[in-house]
C-alpha cells in the first residue's frame, strides 16, 4: 500500500511543472488544459462532490500521457474543490514508481485517491479505455471498431469522461463509508 505521507512530498500542478519541466513540457500540458472542456451536465457531477479528496499522481512532465491526462485533473478541481490533487515525479520517488507498476512495468500517470483521513481509495491509470481502445485499433481493427470517436476532440472527451467516472466512483465510496458517515453525521 502507498503510504499517505507521500502526499505530502507531492507538488500542486504549477509548482510540479516548474520543478520537473521543461518550458516545452509546460506549454504541452497548458495547451490541453486549456483544451479541456467540461459539459454542463459533468460540472453539475463535479460541484456536487462532498468529501474532501486527496489525489496522489505519480507522473513525469516530459510523458505524453499525463501532458494527455493530469491536466484533465485541474479542471476536475476546479469546479470541485474538495478536490486536492497534487503530483510526484515518478523518477525523483522510485519507491512510489516501485509500488505503483501496472503489468510490471513503470507506467505514468497513476492516480492513487485517498479518504481526507490518508486512507487509499483506489488507484487508477495509466491510460484510459479510450486511449487504449484508440491504440489497439493499429492492432487489431476488430477489438476497436465502432467502439472509439476518430476526431482529437471526440477523444479527448471520451478521456474525460472516462476519468470522470473514475473521480465520481471514489467520490461515491467516500459518500457512503459508514466510517466517514459517521464523522460529518451524514
Amino acid at each position: 500500500m502507498l503510504p499517505f505521507t507521500l502526499f505530502d512530498a507531492a507538488l500542486p500542478y504549477a509548482d510540479f511543472l516548474a520543478q520537473f519541466g521543461t518550458p516545452a513540457d509546460r506549454g504541452r500540458w497548458d495547451a490541453v488544459r486549456a483544451a479541456v472542456v467540461l459539459s454542463e451536465d459533468q460540472r453539475a457531477v463535479l460541484a456536487a462532490f462532498k468529501r474532501r479528496t486527496p489525489v496522489l499522481v505519480l507522473a513525469g512532465a516530459w510523458c505524453g500521457d499525463c501532458a494527455d491526462n493530469c491536466p484533465i485533473f485541474e479542471r476536475f478541481a476546479e469546479i470541485a474543490p474538495v478536490l486536492n490533487v497534487r503530483y510526484l515525479d515518478r523518477d525523483a520517488h522510485p519507491d512510489a514508481q516501485a509500488e505503483l507498476r501496472i503489468n510490471g512495468g513503470n507506467r505514468v500517470p497513476v492516480a492513487v485517491f485517498f479518504s481526507e483521513d490518508g486512507q487509499e481509495v483506489a488507484r487508477y491509470g495509466e491510460r484510459t479505455a479510450a486511449d487504449y481502445r484508440r491504440l489497439i485499433s493499429a492492432v487489431d481493427g476488430n477489438l476497436a471498431r465502432g467502439s472509439e470517436p476518430t476526431a482529437t476532440a471526440d477523444h479527448r472527451a471520451a478521456v474525460v469522461t472516462d476519468w470522470l467516472r473514475e473521480f465520481v466512483r471514489v467520490q461515491c465510496v467516500l459518500r457512503l463509508s459508514p466510517r466517514l458517515r459517521k464523522l460529518h453525521a451524514d
